[in-house]
């Protein structure tokens, strides 16, 4: 695989399990990863949560890209993720599974380009594509009234 693109995101620990995430760009806030308890104090998000939540928004924003490329509705777009912690052989703690549902508002639910769209858009989510040859992602695309648009194990 050839680069294509490079960033460095830095961290440092504040106290106990608590650090500071400093991302590389300008506006972007500084937020603070903890552990949970008995490790940590649970102050902030851990990694696993990240990772859940990356991987939510990376499947929205691929889905609206496709969907209206620059003319992004606000609040068209709602998502949720489940994370799954198993045990692996070794008694090790995994992240065993990521279940995301996207739920779309009427105007995007309506839109020609909706089958096209959720053909496509998991494979150009950059988190998901990467992640899904060892942990399970599933996907669901879901409009205001529940109905099932698209589903992906």
């Amino acid at each position: 695989m050839s680069e294509v693109g490079r960033f460095t995101i830095h961290l440092e620990q504040e106290e106990g399990y608590a650090f500071k995430v400093k991302f590389d760009l300008k506006k972007a806030e500084d937020i603070l990863l903890d552990e949970p308890p008995p490790l940590g104090e649970r102050n902030g998000p851990n990694a696993s949560r990240l990772l859940a939540a990356a991987t939510a928004n990376c499947l929205s924003a691929s889905l609206m890209f496709c969907l209206v490329k620059d003319d992004a509705p606000a609040h068209s777009i709602k998502a949720e993720a489940t994370c799954t912690m198993v045990r692996n052989d070794k008694k090790r703690l995994r992240v065993g599974g990521i279940e995301v549902k996207i739920t779309i508002d009427d105007e995007l639910a309506e839109s020609a380009k909706l089958k096209r769209c959720t053909d496509l858009f998991e494979d150009f989510c950059i988190v998901t594509a990467s992640i899904r040859e060892d942990i399970p992602v599933g996907v669901q695309v879901v409009d205001k009234a529940g109905q099932l648009l698209h589903q992906a194990e």
